[in-house]
């Protein structure tokens, strides 16, 4: 966008509004793809390029405070994520184990972030074949199921153990606050989540992902008071009626966080099922939340691990409105809210959710 200013004003203007930072790599076997800039403010790019031989380079606006952007390289799932700030920073990659970088010369902020990569993406393609296992077991199958569900759970252990450790050994670097928002929050429970929060560096907190952090304590600190009132919220169920949450007021009901493609979901539902069934005639019922984008496959989820309550979804995926109105960044999830509209659990899983029904509905 041109800029009409002339003279002095130009050459001020220019310099203290427009401080930039480079981003920069070389790339090798990926001629003739597209390299994308984002920001984590939304899902559009803010640059892209195509390359022609093997170097990229992006600049990006100084923020304000420390914020997180991605490179994301077509036809690869996982982005290379940056801290953003003055020093310029440099990457070596190849397409073929993008977005792990042989090199990097850059400050501790993107040395960290990169740690944090090679750990974590060994996990996410566990991940990804734990999903591919889950959606081919047969939904009569107790034994695949019971079988799965010890997969998964050692799983989600792995990536507490792991995110601990690379905390602890990285307390002053947005990596770990990235890593306890994204990765354990909904894995650990909200003490030991404060506990790891308050160890971290002070001006990670005055971060807006450290803000959200504290925001989302505050939270589960009401919550678990009694004090928390469930944000009400409206929408569509499977047949396009609209559905509120407040519609439900005079019972107990537990809001379900999930997902077709969720493999650790698919494996929790016979949980929630057997639940449903047992306490659903003692003012009990759930009403579930899916951050699904195909409808079909939704729908097919449903017949299949047999949820006969009320499912409603925007098909956003992660950009549900109600997840993200609930903070929810990892699924399953779920919300028990009484019949005065309060929170009163959180994350019942397992032997967990019918133990807290038989407490509240002897």
């Amino acid at each position: 966008m041109k800029q009409f200013v002339t003279g002095t004003l130009a050459v001020l203007f220019s310099c203290a509004a427009f401080a930039q930072q480079e981003v920069s790599g070389t790339l090798t076997g990926a001629d003739g793809k597209k390299v994308y800039l984002y920001s984590d403010e939304d899902n559009n790019p803010k640059d892209s390029v195509s390359l022609k031989g093997d170097k990229f380079s992006f600049k990006v606006p100084e923020a304000k405070s420390l914020s997180i952007y991605a490179v994301v390289l077509e036809g690869v799932q996982n982005p290379l994520l940056f801290v953003t700030g003055k020093e310029p920073v440099h990457y070596a990659l190849n397409a073929q184990t993008f977005p792990v970088a042989t090199a990097v010369k850059g400050n501790e902020e993107n040395k960290a972030m990169q740690a944090y990569q090679k750990t974590f993406l060994a996990l996410i393609e566990r991940a990804q074949v734990l999903n591919v296992e889950a959606s081919k077991i047969a939904g009569d199958d107790e034994a695949a199921k019971n079988a799965f569900r010890a997969k998964a759970s050692l799983f989600n252990q792995d990536v507490v153990n792991a995110g601990r450790d690379f905390i602890k050994g990285h307390p002053k670097q947005l990596a770990s606050l990235w890593i306890l928002v994204n990765e354990l929050r909904n894995r650990l429970e909200p003490d030991e989540f404060e506990s790891i929060f308050n160890s971290l560096g002070q001006s990670l907190k005055e971060t807006k992902y450290g803000l959200a952090a504290t925001k989302y304590l505050r939270s589960v600190k009401g919550e678990t008071e009694g004090g928390g009132v469930a944000s009400d919220f409206t929408q569509d169920d499977i047949n396009g009626k609209p559905v509120k949450l407040s519609s439900f007021r005079g019972k107990y009901v537990l809001v379900d966080f999930w997902a077709s493609w969720c493999g650790p979901c698919r494996a929790e539902n016979p949980n929630v099922v057997k639940a449903f069934e047992r306490f659903k005639d003692k003012n009990f019922t759930i009403l579930g939340v899916s951050l699904d984008q195909d409808k079909d496959r939704w729908i097919g989820a449903v017949k299949k691990d047999n949820l006969q309550w009320t499912q409603v979804s925007d098909l956003k995926g992660w950009g549900n409105e109600v997840a993200q109105l609930y903070g929810v960044n990892a699924i399953p999830a779920n919300f028990l809210i009484d019949p005065n509209g309060n929170i009163i659990a959180r994350n019942l899983r397992g032997r967990a959710l019918e133990a807290k029904l038989e407490q509240i509905l002897k």
